[in-house]
């Protein structure tokens, strides 16, 4: 087997290694992907310095290597903050009007994935195979391509991908698209994100493609591009259920909502998952039946992101001013129907939390998956499960096609959504749960992992 080398903007360091709890998730599978082969895990490390020199930190601990750079703030400020969550962050999920265009930072966005090729290429072996990961890095492996390179590379986006009418609003977009296609595996987090991508390839470039098996030949090479959905470390997160952690948060649920429903939201403070929008399906729900406002208390968990950007402070305002009018028109003595917590929690708290909750309500504008939706369903009492209410807009939808579907854009949808949830039967619960179930205990963070390093393993040099 051909060493792994993966790539990305940020580095599970080696003292996070072997602790309990430290790692999960994507970091979880790559580490373990990793270990199978001796591998390297390379990306930023997450410092600043005024003059950072082009070696990297490296340290090695129980098999995987890890090897760090630091940047310096004012290219941390064009590539990061700039271009890569001011302008391609915004526009692959879809709020173009968000979107900044602006050419300083896209030569920084160009000029740290250089720097990233420059320190990565003399630890890159002759057998590796690569795998970068997400929009942070997408002229990586253009980068390593004109530097000589001729291994393996896959790329994975973590986000969605945009229709082409919308991509092609950003200035050399096809500058970036073909940059892309230097990989020779591309993955996508579900269907529909691919056959975006592989329309502009062939509308805007005139790519030849293979629907069927997501072969695109352009000048005279051919890339492979396919959907891999994520899921999430079932087995792992699932073993937390009789931890002291998890009881303990769902109590405190239990207890303070005094035998009224709970409804459950865990999301980044971020416009794309739609929380305003979320907060104004609620206000419907109380505006159209006022009888039932003791029935229900929700809590929104929407611990901050990228505070130092200014629409993520818009948003964080705007989240607390509706919660705020919600509650004061709503709000008994012994009543808040809103409960709005501006921090995180571990996974341990998070899954007494989805337990103790009896409706999930995930509303994205937009996702590349959604991984809280997946977690809710794992976490459910299969005697008594709960109520996923999804977003059509999530990359989840795919898969999870017995939750209750919104547009999380209507008010009216949202409403309705949590009226049925709330009067839904056992059976019914049951019923959509058990399906759900095996999705996410089958299409896990494991076998996604497995599955897209074993097709890049059979590519062709």
């Amino acid at each position: 087997m051909s060493r792994l080398v993966v790539v990305s903007n940020r580095v599970a360091v080696p003292s996070a290694y072997g602790e309990k709890g430290a790692q999960g998730g994507l970091a979880g599978a790559l580490d373990a992907a990793l270990k199978d082969t001796n591998g390297l895990w390379f990306g930023w490390s997450g410092e600043e310095a005024a003059q950072p020199g082009q070696i990297p930190n490296i340290q090695t601990s129980d098999g995987v290597t890890t090897a760090t750079i630091d940047l310096s703030p004012g290219n941390l400020e064009d590539y990061y903050n700039g271009y890569a969550n001011s302008t391609l962050w915004p526009l692959f999920h879809y709020r173009i009007d968000l979107a900044k265009f602006e050419r300083e930072t896209g030569r920084g966005y160009e000029r740290v994935n250089h720097l990233f090729g420059e320190a990565l290429s003399p630890l890159i072996e002759r057998d590796d195979i690569v795998w970068v990961h997400d929009y942070h890095l997408i002229p990586l492996g253009d980068d390593l391509r004109h530097r000589g390179l001729t291994n393996r590379l896959g790329f994975f986006l973590h986000t969605p991908w945009p229709p082409t009418r919308l991509l092609v609003s950003l200035p050399y977009h096809e500058r970036l698209v073909r940059s892309l296609l230097a990989y020779d595996l591309i993955g996508f987090q579900c269907e529909e994100w691919l056959t975006s991508f592989l329309h502009y390839c062939q509308t805007e470039l005139g790519a030849k493609i293979d629907q069927r098996s997501g072969r695109i030949r352009i000048e005279g090479r051919t890339v492979i591009a396919r959907a891999y959905p994520i899921g999430i470390d079932f087995e792992q997160f699932t073993a937390l259920r009789n931890s002291g952690e998890a009881r303990q948060a769902g109590q405190r649920v239990l207890s303070s909502t005094r035998r009224r429903t709970a409804m459950i939201g865990v999301d980044r403070l971020d416009y794309s998952k739609g929380l305003p929008e979320r907060l104004d399906g609620i206000g419907r729900f109380f505006d159209r039946y006022p009888e039932r406002v003791g029935e229900l208390v929700y809590i929104q968990i929407a611990p901050p992101s990228r505070s130092d950007i200014g629409s993520y402070q818009d948003i964080r305002a705007e989240l607390e001013q509706k919660a705020g009018q919600i509650n004061g028109a709503r709000s008994r003595i012994d009543l808040v129907p809103i409960r709005y917590v501006n921090q995180g929690h571990t996974p341990a708290e998070l899954y007494g939390i989805y337990n103790a909750c009896k409706i999930g309500l995930v509303t994205p504008l937009r996702d590349g998956m959604n991984l809280v939706a997946k977690e809710y369903v794992a976490a459910q009492d299969p005697d008594d499960p709960g109520v996923l209410i999804l977003s059509r807009f999530a990359g989840a939808a795919e898969q999870l096609t017995e939750a209750l579907m919104v547009n999380p854009q209507s008010p009216d949808d949202i409403a309705s959504a949590i009226r049925d949830a709330l009067d839904m039967p056992l059976d019914e619960r049951k019923a959509r749960w058990e399906p759900m179930l095996a999705s996410v205990r089958d299409q896990n963070v494991i076998k996604w992992a497995g599955n897209f390093v074993n097709d890049l393993e059979q590519v062709k040099q």
